[in-house]
């Protein structure tokens, strides 16, 4: 019973995984299914590429025969996932108690914005979770704006931690016989995500962090543009011909110094004692990739790449989106794969990033709505023709 994102990228991983995920969807369907559409009058890629290898069902589960249904549908399952507003499922009369009697063994998972307290009815979206769970005040550069990430931590990397509950939950259900509820909250997960960002919040009361740029430092963690704050100082150095994603991501190790140096043409810094060591570049974090880039900005990034790599420096070329959908490496990995849709012909999507080596998994289309309304409750619920010609027609399907 999910919907948008952060529910429906945790049920798709669990496809993925083998499960056989039915998506139960109101008549009129995932909004999804109509937003951000590229082509009329098809499912949308917002929503094709967040429920592949699923099954959908319709069901009003406002009318009484509706919820008769779901009871048989929560009895018959291992797991239900929702992340419909706090409350929602149990305004429907399926509380967690009541969801225990119709079923003991079944993992019920909740995905919500917060968790109890008093942000818990605030409406959650992506860019809210980054916003109070610690991502956007540290993204950015310290003289501008705080800025969302363009990874979709709030939904997709909450959808991840459901994953991880709904399975543990599973595995100790083979131990209790019991099934169990599982929560979590999408600030919770994108707070988890930020745990460095803490760590460093609490090294602040001790001075200043030698490992960030920043020339000034307050009370909180501040943005440090493309710094990664970790133990080895890194940046993303300009490449010619200077576009918006000629950059290489380059980290300086101290066993990485000397051969950096004279790629750059400056090998005389590998021992200058100003330079020679990292205690020594530290307060010159700017000055050092500065350097850098001018060596690095005269050359492709792929040069850059093949040049540094060559001296086991680590490093990464910024690739865009376009770049992404075209690479040869991952297309052979199966992380871009294409699927024929039955409406719009077939679709690029992500394939799964999870690599079992004894359950391989083909990524297939997601389904239309009510696909399999007659597989699910003919088939398995054991209705008849006639009752589900008259639920559709009363509107219940």
């Amino acid at each position: 019973m999910t919907h948008v994102q952060s529910g429906p990228s945790a049920t798709q991983l669990l496809a993925w995984l083998g499960a056989d995920v039915i998506k139960l969807e109101a008549p009129t369907g995932d909004i999804t299914r109509g937003q951000l559409r590229d082509l009329p009058d098809v499912d949308s890629l917002y929503f094709t590429m967040l429920n592949c290898n699923k099954r959908s069902i319709t069901l009003n589960t406002k009318t009484e025969r509706g919820k008769e249904i779901l009871t048989e549908l929560i009895r018959r399952s291992d797991v239900m996932v929702e992340n419909f507003g706090p409350g929602a499922v149990d305004r429907m009369g399926f509380t967690w108690d009541r969801i225990q009697e119709i079923n003991p063994r079944i993992v019920y998972a909740s995905i919500k914005g917060f968790g109890e307290g008093p942000y818990t009815n605030f409406k959650a979206y992506e860019v809210v979770a980054q916003a109070m769970g610690g991502s956007m005040s540290t993204t950015g550069f310290e003289d501008g704006p705080p800025l969302a990430t363009g990874a979709q931590i709030g939904d997709s990397g909450t959808g991840v931690h459901a994953v991880a509950g709904i399975l543990a939950a599973l595995f100790q259900r083979e131990h209790t016989g019991r099934g169990q509820r599982v929560n979590v909250a999408m600030q919770h997960a994108v707070l988890n995500l930020c745990r460095v960002k803490l760590r460093d919040q609490q090294r602040l009361t001790h001075g200043p962090l030698a490992e960030y740029p920043n020339e000034d430092f307050g009370r909180e963690v501040p943005r440090s543009g493309n710094a990664s704050g970790g133990g080895q100082p890194g940046w993303a150095v300009k490449c010619a011909p200077g576009g918006p994603n000629d950059y290489v991501y380059v980290i300086v190790q101290p066993v990485g110094w000397k051969p950096l140096s004279e790629l750059i043409g400056r090998p005389e810094l590998a021992d200058d004692p100003e330079w020679s060591t990292p205690q020594a570049r530290l307060p010159k974090l700017n000055k050092m990739f500065q350097l850098i880039e001018e060596w690095s900005s005269t050359l492709p990034k792929w040069e850059v790449l093949e040049r540094l790599n060559a001296h086991n420096i680590p490093c990464g070329p910024i690739l865009s989106t376009k770049e992404i959908i075209e690479d040869a490496s991952l297309v052979a990995n199966e992380m871009v794969v294409t699927v024929p849709h039955p409406e719009r012909g077939e679709f690029v999507t992500v394939g799964s990033p999870l690599k079992l080596s004894d359950s391989p998994v083909e990524v297939t289309s997601s389904p239309l709505l009510g696909e399999h309304n007659e597989a699910v409750y003919i088939g398995e619920l054991g209705l008849g023709d006639e009752e589900l010609r008259l639920l559709k027609s009363n509107g219940v399907i």
